[in-house]
């Protein structure tokens, strides 16, 4: 049986891999890292609420095997360059380095298509620095996934989003299945088996191949 630790439980993939996880038998104990109070009623669900400046009191709680991180925020709700760098960043790496200090052995990271440290868009920088930088940490197993847009029912509205699924829809199958918008369910779901093969070294799934899950 193995343990495991998720963060960003609240947004599109991480709601939907924390039931996953709730549900599949191979998990004894699934731990969730919010900044506000989960409610759920699973015997084998933990909460422990948290942010940046506090999770250095909670180390024990990262001693799990499988660490699932689905954090991610936008422009317009950070406000500030430093407040999106806060939560895609600096929250992702530092769980990432006291979990690995607890022996965690995989990693699996909700980044973003197109990531890349030397982009031009402070979006795509930001989500490929982060990438590079837990990589460095070392973990047995490291899973990177790069979804396109992603399809499912958000609690907040975002409307440049909305814009894009329209264009989606309009163009369908033209777009290359690499760019084309996928379901976030698709998405957790190869979290979920993914982790459970345990490959070794590190890994990057982009968008068009998460959509066979």
């Amino acid at each position: 049986m193995k343990t495991a630790l998720i963060a960003g439980a609240t947004g599109l993939i991480g709601s939907q891999l924390l039931e996953l996880l709730l549900k599949e038998d191979r998990y004894e104990k699934v731990t969730a890292i919010s900044r506000q109070r989960l409610e759920r009623s699973s015997p084998k669900f933990q909460n422990v609420v948290a942010d940046i400046n506090t999770l250095g009191q909670f180390n024990a709680s990262f001693r799990v095997d499988d660490v699932f991180c689905c954090l991610g925020t936008t422009m317009r709700k950070a406000k500030t360059k430093e407040g999106f760098r806060r939560v895609d960043f600096d929250f992702p790496v530092a769980m990432a380095k006291i979990a690995k200090q607890q022996g965690a052995r995989q990693f699996l990271l909700v980044s973003s298509l197109g990531a890349n440290k030397s982009s031009s868009i402070f979006y795509n920088r930001v989500k490929g620095e982060t990438e590079e930088a837990i990589a460095a940490v070392g973990f047995e197993s490291y899973h990177i996934f790069r979804p396109s847009l992603l399809l499912g029912h958000r609690t907040e509205h975002r409307a440049g989003e909305d814009a894009a699924k329209w264009l989606y829809n309009a163009l369908g199958v033209l777009i290359p299945g690499k760019y084309r918008a996928i379901e976030s369910a698709k998405v957790a779901r190869a979290m979920l088996e993914l982790a459970a093969n345990e490959r070794k070294g590190n890994h990057v799934h982009e968008s068009g191949a998460l959509q066979n899950f």
